[in-house]
């Protein structure tokens, strides 16, 4: 019992630091020590007892193990994000579609504009980054008010692309690992299951910015705000054709190279964006580079801190008397997953953190129940982009906060309401499907 409070308070804890500011990469291994404390695992391995976890290897173990791991997925996806944005493709295939949306639809387009862009291939980072200026345009042109704009950009970009079949997202492509699957596990479901989180989720949008006009809110400017940068943009071709180059890629050989083949289709669609982008990318190369290596360390880094959270979690007592009674609920075998799963993931403030510590656990377990591969796919990847959008999220985080400088009092009551009740309602949706 100590052990299990000692888990929530730790949870409690990391939450409650992160929103107050401090960087996840201190915050994460503080409160891992504190869940480590009351669960009476030792500081270090000198210290334990023979057989016995410690802390400092634990968390470790599951800092460098998920940089490890995806560590290329996460250079790669960056450095096309940066080229893309660089060269200001991603900003030609975001522009169109504000073009045939318009400022009167602003949340729309900011949202379709995140969609295409994170189904393509784009790090959910950089598109937060390169979708931000045009989308305080045009909620300033249409008046809305801008506490909305981070539910905008997380909506468009973590729920109904994110998890959706054949994204090239590794929250799509992390249970291929242990499944056995492809990206396009279960694709039936997940584009209905998809469009019904698209629908859903722009209604309540919606519904939630109209309702605030009503009581008078209004678009503030404020000093700093970045501004639609007037250049020369590529053709719009020059900016789809990566994208459809990094899904291609990835439908080609996902067969053969299994997760692998994330890697192929992301260096592909980076020498594809370079090429088609030259002219727009003479001289700044090396900026490039260096903004995307920094990106991808800095959001690996952000990732592995709390799967290293998760890691020494998972360790205690209580952890395993959780997962031990939501993997032996009765009734469908897919609602225990999607518990499971979807509880790891808001424990880690990772979706992906979530899978990686969670599948290893429960994989095996709900496959010889005879649980069907691609089921538990499609059920495992959605889920697991519901709690993990809680508070603590490291994308939250850094749109909320850095990106777009707002509050959380302000401005996440629309980011949850859109990212953790629109993706756990798909989540039902889509075990109802699967269970016909």
């Amino acid at each position: 019992m100590i052990s299990l409070i000692g888990l929530c308070m730790g949870l409690t804890l990391l939450i409650y630091m992160t929103v107050r500011g401090v960087e996840l990469l201190i915050a994460a291994p503080l409160c891992a020590l504190f869940v480590a404390a009351t669960s009476g695992i030792a500081f270090f391995p000198q210290l334990a007892a023979e057989g016995a976890p410690a802390f400092t290897s634990a968390y470790m173990g599951g800092f460098v193990g998920f940089v490890q791991a995806w560590f290329f997925m996460f250079l790669l996806g960056s450095l096309f994000g940066k080229v893309m944005e660089a060269s200001g493709a991603a900003d030609a295939v975001a522009a169109w579609i504000v073009r045939r949306t318009g400022p009167r639809h602003a949340a729309l387009a900011v949202v379709l504009a995140c969609g295409v862009l994170t189904y393509g291939g784009v790090s959910l980072f950089v598109v937060a980054f390169s979708v931000f200026p045009m989308a305080l345009s045009l909620f300033k042109v249409a008046d809305l008010p801008r506490r909305f704009i981070p539910g905008a950009l997380a909506f468009g970009s973590v729920t109904f692309t994110m998890t959706s079949a054949g994204s090239p997202e590794i929250q799509n492509w992390i249970p291929i690992k242990y499944l056995g699957t492809t990206p396009y596990a279960a694709a039936e479901v997940s584009l209905i299951v998809a469009a019904a989180m698209a629908l859903g989720g722009y209604l309540w949008l919606r519904h939630m910015i109209q309702r605030a006009v009503a009581t008078g809110e209004r678009f503030e400017a404020r000093a700093g705000d970045p501004a639609v940068e007037d250049r020369e943009l590529p053709a719009l071709w020059r900016g789809a054709l990566p994208l459809l180059v990094v899904l291609v890629v990835s439908f080609a050989w996902h067969d053969s190279l299994k997760e692998s083949a994330l890697i192929l289709s992301l260096g592909l669609g980076v020498v594809a964006a370079i090429l088609l982008n030259l002219r727009h990318l003479a001289g700044r190369y090396s900026a490039v580079a260096a903004g995307g290596a920094l990106g991808a360390l800095v959001a690996i880094a952000n990732t592995a801190a709390v799967v290293g959270f998760g890691s020494v979690a998972k360790l205690t007592a209580g952890f395993q008397a959780a997962v031990a009674a939501m993997t032996t609920l009765p009734g469908e075998p897919l609602i225990g997953a999607a518990l499971a799963v979807s509880v790891i993931a808001g424990l880690t403030g990772s979706a992906s953190g979530g899978q990686s510590i969670a599948l290893p656990l429960i994989a095996p377990h709900y496959l010889d129940m005879g649980v069907e591969p691609e089921s538990l796919h499609r059920v495992v990847s959605i889920s697991s982009g519901a709690l993990d959008s809680l508070p603590h999220n490291g994308y939250v985080v850094t749109t909320l906060r850095g990106i777009c400088k707002e509050t959380y009092a302000a401005a996440y009551p629309a980011v949850g309401a859109l990212t953790v009740i629109v993706p756990a309602l798909g989540t039902l949706l889509a075990v109802l499907l699967l269970s016909v």
